[in-house]
């Protein structure tokens, strides 16, 4: 059976600088008749229009066409100003061809526009932006259009329900990365994953699509090394232990991890950074048959250590668990790991935050930083050490559930910490990987949370 990456979601179009456009003039709440002549400043207040962040108003030229668009940023220098705001233009704009003149930051707001005409096209067409953007002069129109496609082929993966998209169909589309950039590739399967990933194979052996392991490796070999490790569980439906409906239905975003692992490793192989990238992803469905794992059980892992399952639906930690004892054979410069693995976190700091975890202070402060500049935030939470207690188990290693209610973005952290333990500058991105409303350039569905910050923070590391 062949296993086929779906065509990517179109998004609007980035045109040469130079291109004829109409202009879209961003102009603060603040101020925002200076620079207007009298005749444009009676027809913008008649519209009503007062520079209110994501408002519009159209300027007729003298044929009735539009002349001129007037675009509110509200006071972009507030704490609570979007810096992605112009990402509501493709959706608001009538067809036709724009550049944008005045933006604060005008690289994040083309990105943001590229990133707001997003629209998941796979089952229902029709409804995708059609307003073309002019790239404007001294932006890098070709860096943010490789940022703007990673980022959609990552929402893409999100998006497609798990009856079209298994851990074959993850693999596919590592592959296809891997034939884009000329990347090596190696994928592990059956007894070899059985012997090799124990972890890995006794989450996903009860579905019938089998799990792997992808292994994806590019860049020169003398280079510092840095290992991306993606979550990849196509569907979760808890196990043995299984979710009520209500949890289960967002549940095809549970390799929300693997699709950032794989945004952000398009935009660094894309961007040529002088690094020798290793992308790990574990991939498998959490299914209920005869042969799943139990509660109870006792399962050894790649890094020989034994895990006593306190609960079937914390399988996240444990694919991982093995995918990153193997990241850390290599001695990498930095692993970073991605994943929807708590509910914790998202209560802690609801679905646009991830949560952030790391021992290395330096890491942490250019992590936040990265975050920053490339407007896709996190916040560090603790690795607080005396909770590893509360994982203790009294016929193994360790349990992979904390043995009460509290602090489980951290306890799950701690985990994963045992199987990279040598490994000091180890990140670990625990994510939502959903917008459940549309924010201007991050229209509702699925979400690639902290690629870009990877990218930024690679990209700030080891150049372009």
């Amino acid at each position: 059976m062949s296993h086929s990456v779906p065509e990517a979601s179109a998004i609007a179009s980035l045109l040469p600088a130079g291109t004829p456009a109409i202009a879209v003039t961003c102009l603060r709440a603040s101020g925002w008749e200076e620079g207007l002549s009298a005749a444009e400043r009676a027809f913008a207040r008649a519209t009503g229009f007062s520079g209110k962040a994501g408002t519009v108003a159209y300027l007729p030229g003298p044929n009735g066409s539009v002349a001129r668009v007037l675009f509110g940023l509200g006071d972009p220098d507030a704490p609570s100003a979007d810096p992605l705001i112009a990402g509501r233009l493709p959706t608001l704009l009538p067809v036709g061809t724009y550049r944008l003149e005045g933006a604060p930051d005008a690289s994040a707001a083309t990105l943001a526009w590229l990133l707001g005409s997003y629209r998941f096209g796979r089952y229902r067409k029709g409804d995708a932006a059609k307003a073309s953007l002019v790239s404007p002069e001294g932006v890098d129109g070709a860096e943010v259009a490789r940022i703007a496609a990673a980022v959609a082929m990552g929402r893409d993966l999100v998006n497609t329900p798990a009856n079209d998209l298994g851990p074959a169909e993850i693999e596919a589309a590592a592959r296809s990365l891997a034939e884009k950039h000329g990347a090596a590739i190696r994928v592990v399967q059956g007894e070899d994953l059985a012997r090799e990933f124990p972890l890995i194979h006794a989450v996903g052996e009860a579905s019938t699509r089998p799990p792997r392991l992808i292994d994806l490796t590019w860049g020169a070999e003398d280079a510092p090394r840095v290992t991306l490790v993606g979550k990849g569980v196509a569907f979760d439906t808890g196990g043995l232990d299984i979710k009520p409906s209500s949890a289960m239905l967002l549940m095809k975003k549970d390799m929300g991890g693997a699709a950032v692992a794989l945004a952000a490793s398009d935009m660094v192989m894309g961007a040529k950074l002088s690094l020798r990238l290793r992308l790990l992803i574990p991939a498998v469905e959490n299914a209920v048959a005869g042969n799943a794992f139990r509660p109870g059980d006792v399962l050894r892992s790649r890094a020989g250590l034994t895990v006593e399952i306190g609960n079937t639906d914390a399988e996240g930690r444990l694919i991982l668990a093995d995918a990153l004892a193997l990241a850390e054979v290599d001695q990498p410069d930095l692993i970073l790991d991605f994943s929807t693995l708590t509910g914790a976190a998202r209560v802690a700091l609801g679905p646009d935050l991830p949560a952030f975890f790391t021992e290395d202070e330096t890491m942490a402060r250019e992590v936040a930083e990265a975050g920053a500049q490339a407007h896709d935030p996190i916040w560090r939470m603790p690795l607080h050490q005396p909770y590893a207690s509360m994982l203790d188990s009294k016929v193994a290693d360790l349990n992979n559930v904390s043995n009460g209610p509290f602090a489980g973005a951290i306890t799950a952290a701690l985990f994963l910490r045992r199987f990279a333990p040598k490994t000091k500058r180890h990140g670990h991105f625990d994510l939502y990987g959903w917008n459940p409303s549309t924010k201007p350039g991050r229209p509702e569905g699925g979400e690639v949370q902290t690629a870009r910050l990877a990218y930024a923070l690679l990209k700030g590391r080891y150049g372009g």
